[in-house]
């Protein structure tokens, strides 16, 4: 099957009553091996419910079957919680800022940790180097409603460091679900710190940038964050020619 025959057949199952499926193959039979009742030690026959009650074997998890990306999406930030599961929780973050965006999204922009303003707003990139990413986002003839962003980290650090590694160690996964759940077509990688944290490499940005990466099924290109043009606005010529390349890559 294709993946969009698979799509269909998963939501055709839900209609049914399934509510989901399971990588283990146990799944795929039943409990009692086809057989509507089993031998019991004493001669008599077990029914299906005390052969369930008496086995040993873990049930197998169930993967949730949604009816869409924003389904898909919800899933994760309701997983994720009020996170307490590094040490940014009690470092004086205010909230947790998931993303926002399209959940369809074929372009993501993948950003470092929320600052003063996300923290208080719970929105990724609102702030004044926000403000520059929507005006990049229009160079390219399209809004921040097209596309989705959210960062590496989902709390601020405190006084707006670097995240350190156990807490990005914590948090990616749920970035990467969220790639995962999205499928965009190209991400953008903003700064050195989302770009070393995504292709778990050491290099600057300045050496990173300007070159495509295949990653998680999208192209994946890193350029300056935000940040970083408004203090130093003649980099801004580098950033266009690689919102020129994403450009590009969307159009294929």
């Amino acid at each position: 099957m294709n993946p969009d025959q698979i799509k269909e057949h998963l939501r055709f199952a839900a209609e049914l009553g399934v509510p989901g499926v399971s990588r283990d193959p146990k799944w795929r039979s039943r409990a009692d091996d086809g057989q509507d009742g089993q031998d019991g030690q004493d001669g008599s026959a077990r029914g299906p419910r005390e052969a369930s009650e008496s086995s040993s074997q873990p049930v197998p998890p169930i993967l949730p079957v949604f009816g869409s990306a924003a389904e898909a999406l919800a899933a994760v930030r309701a997983d994720l919680g009020d996170c307490t599961r590094c040490k940014l929780h009690g470092l004086g973050r205010r909230q947790i800022v998931f993303g926002v965006g399209n959940p369809e999204a074929d372009l993501m922009f993948v950003g470092e940790a929320p600052g003063a303003d996300e923290d208080v707003q719970g929105i990724p990139f609102v702030g004044r180097a926000g403000q520059l990413l929507t005006k990049i986002i229009e160079a390219i003839e399209l809004t921040r409603d097209d596309v989705y962003i959210a960062n590496v980290i989902k709390c601020r650090p405190p006084q707006n460091r670097n995240p350190d590694p156990d807490e990005v160690e914590t948090c990616e996964p749920f970035l990467f679900r969220q790639i995962d759940v999205i499928k965009p077509r190209v991400i953008v990688a903003l700064g050195t710190f989302a770009a070393r944290a995504l292709l778990r490499t050491l290099d600057p940005i300045s050496r990173l940038r300007g070159r495509v990466y295949d990653y998680r099924g999208a192209k994946l290109i890193p350029t300056f964050h935000p940040a970083y043009l408004l203090r130093n606005p003649a980099s801004k010529r580098e950033v266009w020619e690689d919102m020129k390349l994403v450009r590009s890559l969307l159009k294929t």
